[in-house]
């Protein structure tokens, strides 16, 4: 018997492998349902590089979002009574859709989120990874025999939630929507999902392609992109029980504020500032080139993005020097038509929140400038606890640097802040970094390595400010995020009662 895997393409009909998936001209100015609808509110898809106009996508307005919630609360019950292997069957035609087509996917992720080929192939790999992940969840088992007091048979059963809302941000489109989608759907659920409206296409359109190629049934996933009232509406949609937020801490707290006044789950993933600690025996040069990926990758617009460099003293010099280096290589322009490290940031208003921040306080080595949307790589120095630039979540190419004397310093600067999503150590010395680690309130710790990795099966998630914890990535975390526990027993008659 052969042991080798089948290739994504034996998953599926030989017709598909000949689609244009994303052909305009199926979704242009179109909302999904499970069909294509034409709508009058349309935005333009706009490449940051560019300015220019690429298509235009649907916009859902407030009142589309009831229509939504009704239509996949009334499809859910039959997906959720249909035979796993049914679920199963199309996470996995979806995942070899997202392998088969993953040049044309990178091509809209390049051109709309500005997102370097290494980005785009990271993204397209794990929403492949966590299709196929989902489809295992299909199978996994739903409950648990349960001891009772009384003579009868007692189960704690897990139950599809209902109708989940996913509310996904421009930053990582493909896969900070896809890791809720493809869980929610394959544990039963309908979803109601909500890309950024800057990224419309590679958040949304490419999923809604997808799994319409992959026989999804119709109702089960709604495409609305669409602005912060759209995400209102879906948060205080009452056919809408869940709800999977990855945003702003910001925009975060008004989520869970909602939710909370309506009595629903809602899961938050946020924002961050996370540490890389250098300590006094690492490698300088390997340490960073790890600090230069983990800060500059797809231009810092990333929410585990390290945001805080802290270099032992004996080190901070060389390391300074070193990074900055590293910094001043770096190519910056369009990632479509040229190999460059860096591509734009998302758009005007975010570059200017990076230039104040960057010349609130601090010392540039390098960097602090840019040209349109491409925004330099930039290092900092000469860094208080007070300073912006160190305080607050940069969301931009922008590595400060301190430095520190002792472990009980770092571990007191690295957990002085409101956010706790990832945590970086390089030494020599990794039971001195576990150890360390243990100090520092955070979701997430890399030992040498930088602070940002994410795969399918691992859980993911933060703390504090960062979020609502672990609710993503992993069978316990995806199960607890879209299911209901529900107490059944059973015996063969009723028992006798006093009356």
């Amino acid at each position: 018997m052969s042991t080798e895997m089948p290739s994504p393409a034996a998953l599926l009909d030989p017709a598909l492998l000949g689609l244009a998936l994303l052909d305009p001209a199926i979704w242009d100015s179109a909302r999904f349902d499970g069909a294509w609808h034409p709508t009058g509110t349309v935005r333009a898809v706009v490449e940051p590089a560019t300015g220019a106009t690429l298509a235009h996508a649907a916009v859902a307005v407030p009142a589309d979002i009831a229509a939504a919630g009704r239509a996949a609360a009334a499809a859910q019950p039959a997906w959720a009574a249909a035979p796993f292997h049914a679920r199963a069957a199309v996470l996995r035609r979806a995942g070899a859709l997202f392998e088969a087509h993953a040049a044309e996917i990178h091509e809209w992720l390049t051109r709309e989120s500005g997102a370097v080929p290494m980005k785009a192939g990271f993204e397209t790999h794990v929403a492949a990874a966590e299709c196929h992940e989902a489809a295992a969840l299909a199978s996994s088992p739903i409950g648990e025999l349960i001891p009772s007091e009384s003579p009868r048979l007692s189960v704690a059963r897990r139950v599809p939630a209902g109708v989940v809302g996913v509310i996904a941000p421009f930053n990582a489109p493909l896969i900070l929507g896809i890791r809720s989608v493809a869980a929610a759907l394959a544990l039963g659920n309908a979803v109601v999902l909500k890309p950024d409206p800057r990224t419309a296409v590679s958040g949304g359109v490419v999923m809604a392609r997808v799994f319409e190629e992959a026989g999804l049934p119709p109702g089960l996933l709604h495409l609305v992109p669409g602005g912060p009232d759209v995400g209102a509406a879906i948060v205080a949609d009452p056919n809408i029980r869940v709800i999977s937020f990855t945003g702003s801490t910001k925009a975060g707290r008004a989520v869970a504020e909602s939710g909370g006044r309506l009595l629903k789950r809602v899961h938050l993933e946020l924002g961050g500032n996370s540490a890389l600690l250098v300590l006094d025996d690492a490698d300088v040069d390997q340490a960073a080139s790890a600090a230069a990926f983990g800060s500059f990758f797809h231009q810092g617009q990333i929410c585990m993005t390290a945001g805080r460099h802290l270099v032992h003293e004996s080190l901070h010099t060389a390391f300074l020097e070193a990074l900055t280096a590293k910094a001043e290589a770096m190519t910056v322009g369009d990632p479509f038509t040229g190999k460059v490290d860096l591509g734009p940031v998302i758009d005007e208003p975010q570059r200017e929140k990076i230039h104040a921040l960057v010349n609130a306080g601090g010392t540039v080595t390098t960097g602090g400038s840019y040209e349109d949307l491409f925004y330099r790589p930039t290092v900092l120095t000469g860094l208080a606890d007070s300073t912006p630039a160190w305080r607050e979540e940069v969301f931009g190419p922008v590595a400060p640097v301190r430095p520190f004397k002792t472990l009980d310093e770092a571990a007191a600067i690295a957990a002085d802040s409101e956010y706790g999503l990832s945590l970086g150590i390089i030494t020599r010395d990794v039971m001195r970094a576990w150890d360390l680690a243990e100090r520092i309130p955070t979701g997430i710790v890399h030992i040498n390595d930088q602070t940002v990795s994410d795969e399918a099966h691992a859980p993911f998630g933060g703390v504090r400010a960062s979020g609502t914890g672990t609710r993503f990535g992993g069978r316990p975390a995806n199960i607890e995020a879209f299911t209901e526990t529900r107490w059944i027993t059973m015996q063969s008659r009723p028992g006798p009662y006093p009356w």
